[in-house]
């Protein structure tokens, strides 16, 4: 039986990209704002794009934080993509201005030190020792499109980095927790992989 997965509507993300690329990983998927549902699902995902304070102000006004907390204390899987990740994390910082995030994971987000601002197009990335996400995917390129990261200091669990003149988490996975600073539903057989390895696990 297929895991049955809700894509958290709270008016930001890829939505429907990210809603076909889970059912090709094998999952039931439901795109819906309602909590309720959020709640009682085998896997949430949480997308994001734009800005940091949008999202959370997205979130937020859905009243979606709560669900997500919930299920982070339940230790009920959640997958965090892009933003949708940065919103995990205590903060973030745009342009000066200090957003709070949910809190799941210790510190903060901030803007790349990097001379080509945004992080855009294919990279690679080293994966953590004992990852499910990169089961069976090594040295492949995924699609990142991003200024902001979290630096992969200080936080416990599986971490995968990548590098834009210097280090950042590319993905994180702790828990029933796990979030992707890259686009897995834009990022081909290799992102896809990653989709149907955390499909898998969430069954």
């Amino acid at each position: 039986m297929s895991p049955r997965v809700v894509v958290l509507d709270y008016g930001s993300g890829n939505l429907r990209s990210a809603e076909r690329a889970l059912v090709r990983a094998g999952a039931e998927v439901t795109v819906t704002p309602d909590l309720a549902v959020a709640a009682d699902a085998d896997g949430l995902v949480v997308p994001g794009v734009g800005a940091y304070a949008a999202c959370m102000a997205g979130i937020e006004k859905l009243g979606a934080q709560d669900v997500v907390r919930a299920r982070v204390a339940d230790e009920r899987p959640v997958l965090g993509i892009c933003v949708g990740m940065q919103v995990l994390f205590e903060f973030g910082v745009e342009h000066g201005v200090r957003t709070h995030g949910l809190g799941v994971f210790p510190g903060g987000v901030t803007r790349l030190t990097a001379e080509r601002i945004p992080h855009m197009g294919w990279n690679t990335v080293s994966a953590g020792p004992g990852s499910v996400l990169f089961q069976g995917v090594e040295g492949e390129r995924f699609y990142f499109v991003h200024s902001y990261a979290a630096a992969p200091a200080g936080i416990e669990g599986v971490l995968t980095t990548s590098a834009h003149d210097e280090p950042f988490l590319a993905a994180i996975e702790r828990s029933a927790v796990a979030a992707t600073q890259f686009h897995p539903e834009k990022s081909g057989d290799a992102g896809a992989t990653v989709l149907a390895n955390w499909v898998r696990a969430i069954s």
